[in-house]
């Protein structure tokens, strides 16, 4: 399916996360791809997404903005690598749309999300890639876990409510 496999992983440059949910794929993948839903879970609350833009193909945008409860906004801006629809959706900040190059980016990475099928539910995996380790540890001490896992949780939440 892809050269960008979560199973690749190098722990000195790589944060990854997995967990199984009770929502299927497609809810999630619907969640990932649609800017109306995204903005409500993408980041954890109190925080929110004031705006997102996605062009779901390889070199499509892949934008957003997030903002703090005291209204200081952090925008960012990349494009995508591989959409395999309902399996694998990977993006990186490292490049602009058609793949230019970004000229600056405060935390740098490429991301693989990959949505397995069990039973009814979803195997959750997200592989964040750094360039370095100095980088992969600012991410994780962000609270790259516990965001990312708040971010899911929001989502299934959401997309139990459809």
């Amino acid at each position: 399916m892809s050269t960008i496999l979560h199973e690749n992983v190098d722990p000195r440059l790589d944060l990854v996360l997995e967990r199984e949910v009770d929502v299927p794929p497609r809810l999630i993948w619907l969640a990932w791809t649609q800017p109306e839903h995204l903005k409500q879970w993408f980041c954890p609350r109190p925080w929110t997404v004031s705006d997102c833009e996605i062009d779901l193909r390889p070199g499509g945008i892949f934008r957003t903005v997030m903002r703090s409860p005291e209204g200081e906004e952090s925008p960012d801006v990349g494009c995508y690598l591989e959409v395999v629809p309902e399996r694998r959706l990977t993006f990186t900040n490292v490049l602009l749309p058609g793949f230019r190059p970004a000229e600056h980016s405060s935390l740098p990475f490429t991301a693989v999300l990959t949505l397995e099928p069990q039973g009814k539910g979803t195997k959750y995996i997200v592989h964040a890639m750094h360039r370095d380790p100095e980088v992969r540890q600012r991410h994780e001490q962000m609270g790259f876990h516990d965001g990312w896992s708040t971010c899911l949780d929001q989502l299934v939440e959401m997309v139990k409510r459809w």
